[in-house]
């Protein structure tokens, strides 16, 4: 019995984690089916649209559905066939709208990256797993239509249809299994001989060389990027320029506002395609226009067979002009992209020499960023053409290896160069430019001041400062020096010619202190006070001297200013005046005014905190240093001597 009891856990966990795994692996399977029918319904609603508001339908609503099917299977790159023609020939349709594409890739890379979050409770599938699961269930739904479409006006071959349908599906579940799993780093192939193996992982496997391959990706798609978006810039400008052809195709193939909505809506799915042609139009291999016809910027070679279509109607014709080879300006843009984004990060503005990658390095950089430009251009202008008949219309759009070799011999000669010269002028030898001196400012009063403190240790010291200027002079501190804050600049210092500040009042009652902005006080206090072995502080502006000399208070020895042959610190008009005694100084009323002039000076950025802090909770006090107990200090009998 006991025997039963403990493998009786075991069973149950078991059936569980099996139960569990079916669970995930039926969940994925559900998303991809679940997404190709979103895409199917979505395409489906359109049409059907249509049809219910055309005034005329050709067909039932069951021909409207296989013309949904029929498009959705054209969306994932599959090859439709007319069957019914006027000539009884069937034609082959293999123009795929990339604006099309761009729904069912979406959707499937939504679904593998779904069905990789972890769900608790339920066991987690690898990327691969995620990746079959997801792309057989989309695929189910796939084969389903390719069936239901057999009989209707659009067809499609199931073998082609085998080949081409699973190309998009695997590669949009394996960009989102990817994406789900962080983006890492993937491994060498195992296949490779063991010289390519080594090689690639000196290179490009290397983290130098994974940074170079990742600078040469963004530089590339940027290029890419821009070559199609200057396609579409010189397509919108043609469309502008052929207007009245334009509108007139436009108008004649349909005569009620159904199906000009549909017209419109096929021509917006057409853009990207479009924008594709225009690219390889300023590449220079243009794009072919039926069998017997190319358009280039050099002109129109042969005669072209183009059906009745708004977008075909911008279409130039006749020779070349220079207006149409401006278009070479769009791949010189994509070439200067080149070397912009790979010496953005080859050498940064004012990168040091040591510091930037070497030439070489960024020249290499730069050329496989072409590489990388050329083929994603051939990719999609490989996309972008195909079939749209039989006969003459059996080759529309550009070629693609014409196309991609057209923009890596644009990108490689002009990116490789520009990177080159961009270095240079990033890594050029920077001089300091020679800066102007200083003009003296004129001196009006020059003077020495001395601040003695004696202590009970009988020594002292002396602090001697020497002013010249209309504000005087500080000592310890050099003019401009980076401690110190702008309000505490004297008072010649904040204005070119300024005079020194009045008598400032004290607020709510309180006295003024003295003839002069507490601010200066203070900075004249901090120039002319002497600091003697007992702890001497002058207080108010110390080492002041005027006509008759001033005294200000000290500590327990006493400190004196003397003044000699002094002449005005500040400004002409300065009068001496005597200096408040340090008890004064920690007076309510004067600890208020200072306040007052702090929060003046601190132009409202100060807090409005109250001058007098509150009544402190008495607690222990921290034993007095011997060294004060025994030497005496100014501090015993002036607590608070110390000038805030």
């Amino acid at each position: 019995m006991t025997q039963l009891t403990e493998h009786s856990a075991p069973l149950s966990s078991a059936a569980a984690l099996e139960r569990g795994r079916a669970a995930t692996l039926t969940s994925a399977v559900l998303r991809g089916a679940f997404a190709a029918g979103l895409g199917l319904g979505a395409i489906a609603v359109l049409v059907m649209a249509m049809w219910i508001t055309s005034p005329f339908p050709d067909s039932g609503a069951g021909g409207a559905l296989r013309i949904a099917a029929g498009l959705w299977l054209l969306g994932h790159g599959v090859e439709l066939v007319r069957p019914d023609t006027l000539s009884g020939t069937p034609a082959p349709i293999g123009v795929v709208p990339l604006l099309l594409m761009g729904l069912p890739a979406w959707l499937a890379y939504r679904a593998a990256r779904d069905a990789l979050e972890p769900d608790e409770g339920r066991p987690q599938l690898t990327g691969l797993g995620a990746v079959c699961t997801v792309s057989g269930g989309y695929l189910l739904v796939g084969a389903s239509a390719v069936l239901y479409v057999g009989d209707g006006a659009l067809t499609a071959h199931p073998l082609r249809a085998a080949l081409t349908l699973p190309v998009l599906t695997v590669l949009s579940a394996a960009a989102g299994a990817w994406t789900a799993h962080g983006c890492p780093r993937l491994p060498l192939p195992q296949g490779l001989p063991g010289a390519v193996r080594r090689a690639l992982a000196r290179t490009f496997w290397a983290p130098a060389g994974r940074r170079r391959v990742a600078v040469a990706g963004r530089s590339g798609a940027a290029a890419c990027l821009l070559l199609v978006g200057g396609g579409a810039l010189l397509v919108g400008a043609s469309l502008v320029w052929h207007g009245d052809p334009a509108h007139t195709s436009f108008v004649q193939l349909a005569g009620d506002w159904s199906g000009r909505v549909a017209v419109l809506l096929l021509g917006l799915a057409l853009v990207p395609n479009a924008a594709v042609w225009g690219a390889a139009y300023g590449l220079g291999p243009g794009f072919a226009l039926g069998t017997t016809a190319t358009a280039t910027p050099l002109g129109v070679v042969g005669t072209p067979a183009l059906p009745s279509f708004p977008l075909l109607a911008a279409v130039p014709d006749g020779p070349g002009t220079p207006l149409n080879w401006a278009a070479a300006g769009v791949p010189a843009v994509a070439g200067l992209a080149v070397a912009w984004f790979t010496v953005r990060v080859a050498a940064p503005p004012f990168a040091l020499r040591e510091e930037a990658w070497s030439a070489r390095g960024t020249a290499l950089t730069a050329a496989l960023g072409g590489v990388v430009c050329a083929g994603l251009t051939a990719v999609l202008a490989g996309l972008a053409g195909g079939p749209l008949g039989s006969g003459r219309l059996a080759a529309f759009g550009p070629v693609w290896w014409l196309t991609g070799a057209a923009a890596l011999a644009w990108t490689v000669a002009l990116g490789v160069p520009a990177a080159l010269l961009l270095r240079l002028w990033r890594l050029r030898e920077r001089r300091p430019k020679d800066l102007p001196a200083a003009e003296p400012l004129p001196a009006t009063g020059a003077g020495e001041r001395t601040a003695t403190g004696s202590g009970a240790g009988e020594r002292g010291a002396t602090a001697t400062a020497t002013g010249a200027g209309s504000g005087g002079a500080e000592s310890g501190a050099p003019e401009g020096a980076w401690w110190r804050a702008p309000w505490r600049r004297p008072a010649g210092r904040r204005g070119a010619g300024a005079a020194a500040p009045g008598p400032r009042a004290a607020s709510e009652g309180g006295e003024a202190i003295g003839g002069l902005d507490i601010l200066d006080a203070l900075d004249v206090a901090e120039a002319g006070a002497g600091a003697g072995a007992g702890g001497a502080t002058g207080a108010g502006a110390g080492g002041t001297s005027g006509s008759g000399g001033t005294s200000g208070a000290g500590g327990t020895g006493g400190t004196s200013g003397t003044g000699a042959g002094a002449k005005e610190v500040f400004d002409p008009g300065f009068e001496p005046y005597d200096f408040l005694p340090a008890e004064s100084w920690h007076e309510r009323g004067a600890r208020e005014a200072r306040w007052a002039a702090f929060k003046e000076a601190s132009g409202g950025l100060m807090a409005d905190f109250p001058a007098t802090p509150g009544p402190l909770t008495p607690g222990p006090l921290a034993p007095e240093p011997p060294s004060l107990r025994k030497g005496g200090s100014d501090t015993d009998e002036n607590p608070g001597g110390t000038t805030p």
